[in-house]
């Protein structure tokens, strides 16, 4: 069995992608957006640190963009936006 196990391994390999933060008044943005169907869906997360904990809002939009690069670009301004309408209100 283990001759022939490689062979017929289901296993697949992950690939670890580090995103770099961008800084927003005291908030950090990660911008990660989602592959679908040889678009980029809009997503990410917003965090902040608040009375030692570090507090996360998921953030997932409907649109998709035809580039990662344009995904990340307009994931990062609709944060900001929402950072600036939300406040802290977005981890309750």
């Amino acid at each position: 069995m283990g001759l022939f196990s490689w062979l017929f391994s289901t296993k697949k390999t992950t690939e670890t992608v580090v995103i770099e933060p961008i800084e927003y008044n005291g908030y950090l943005i990660y911008p990660d957006p989602q592959k679908e169907g040889g678009q980029f869906r809009i997503a990410g997360r917003i965090c902040k640190k608040i009375d030692d904990t570090t507090q996360t809002h998921h953030f997932i939009r409907s649109d998709l963009l035809p580039s990662k690069s344009d995904a990340e670009a307009f994931m990062i301004k609709k944060a900001q936006m929402f950072i600036d309408q939300t406040g802290e209100r977005m981890f309750k």
